[in-house]
């Protein structure tokens, strides 16, 4: 049986939130294993929000509150843009714009022994995991997915990379495809990668191109889905 938002969360859902509101009243949820994103805390079987934003929900079980901030605060399961800033004998330390520098273990790629270790350089930009994010320790990243496999994580080569809110980038990465996202990619080719850190990597075959779906990105987070969709398409005609 789907698990449902409870009748509290239903109506906060995409709705803003400020510290000391409670969503979640765990009592009214039994047999229902539920996840807590960033924003929320767990106060006996109450569900609280910690910093102001909208309370966002996504099948079948997880909570968040989305903000647009700039600080990242790293949690479990996050998909990020990293930064390596020194190489050590067993790990990389990657800068995640988190509040500690993360560590990516030698052997933490798909197949990786003692012999086949990936020779980075300080500065390589790495699209990473977070497997480990408990406070007063460095984040722990790895280049593979829950089942060991490297897919869409590893290096990306070439393309531009920008910061951007942590809001901004959680818009991106949104089900059904955010509207500027969707408007260019029926007339551009390009590849993008978001990490929920706010870092985005955009890569074309041409820097114009590169330039064009960079720019929609940064103006698209104050705009509705319409006047996101107007604006790709005033930037598209600009190009035919």
């Amino acid at each position: 049986m789907e698990n449902k938002p409870s009748t509290l969360s239903t109506s906060l859902i995409d709705q803003s939130v400020v510290p000391g509101d409670v969503v979640l009243d765990l009592s009214s949820m039994s047999n229902q294993t539920v996840k807590l994103g960033g924003g929320l805390y767990q106060d006996c079987d109450a569900i609280s929000v910690m910093k102001a934003g909208r309370l966002r929900f996504s099948k079948p079980n997880k909570y968040w509150v989305e903000s647009s901030q700039k600080r990242y605060v790293p949690h479990v399961e996050d998909s990020v843009l990293g930064i390596v800033v020194d190489i050590r004998s067993d790990n990389f330390l990657v800068d995640i714009k988190g509040p500690a520098i993360a560590y990516l273990p030698v052997l933490a790629f798909e197949g990786g022994t003692r012999r086949n270790i990936p020779k980075f350089e300080v500065g390589t930009l790495l699209y990473v995991r977070v497997v480990k994010a408990n406070p007063g320790i460095n984040p722990e990243l790895s280049c593979t997915d829950a089942s060991g496999k490297a897919g869409e994580y590893g290096v990306l080569k070439d393309g531009y990379m920008f910061e951007c809110t942590t809001g901004l980038s959680r818009m991106l990465l949104s089900s059904p495809t955010c509207p500027v996202l969707d408007s260019l990619g029926k007339k551009l080719s390009f590849e993008i990668a978001v990490g929920l850190n706010g870092r985005v990597w955009v890569n074309a075959e041409s820097p114009s191109t590169t330039i064009i779906v960079a720019n929609a990105i940064m103006n698209s987070e104050s705009l509705s889905g319409v006047q996101q969709r107007i604006m790709a398409d005033k930037l598209l005609q600009r190009i035919q």
